[in-house]
């Protein structure tokens, strides 16, 4: 069997995956435009994809999957902890402050042997 034989199901999942995601998307566009910057829908949806994003990197450091499950949590934690300092340091851009971390994450297995 070849991928030609259930070309509809890679249709599907392509056509399934678009409305799932394109849909609100599109909504998101139509109602962003009707919202001031300091409104309070916005700062409520702020502050939910901020949380959200700081739970998956805390499950991503306190609950890893793989080789970094096998790397210490001081090791771990240490490379948010400088990832973060130099974020503020370097007013704010997000770049910085994921390269550092992963540049300290790398340098650690590195130092012990992983």
């Amino acid at each position: 069997m070849t991928w030609l034989d259930g070309w509809w199901a890679y249709v599907f999942i392509a056509i399934a995956g678009w409305l799932a995601t394109d849909v609100w998307r599109w909504l998101g566009v139509l109602a962003g435009e009707r919202l001031r910057e300091e409104s309070e829908a916005l700062n409520w949806v702020r502050a939910v994809a901020t949380a959200l994003v700081a739970a998956v990197i805390a499950k991503l450091v306190l609950y890893p999957t793989g080789v970094l499950a096998q790397s210490p949590l001081w090791l771990r934690l240490g490379a948010v902890v400088l990832g973060a300092i130099a974020f503020f340091l370097a007013r704010q851009k997000p770049a910085i402050g994921i390269a550092t971390a992963i540049a300290t994450l790398a340098a650690g297995l590195w130092w012990l042997g992983f």
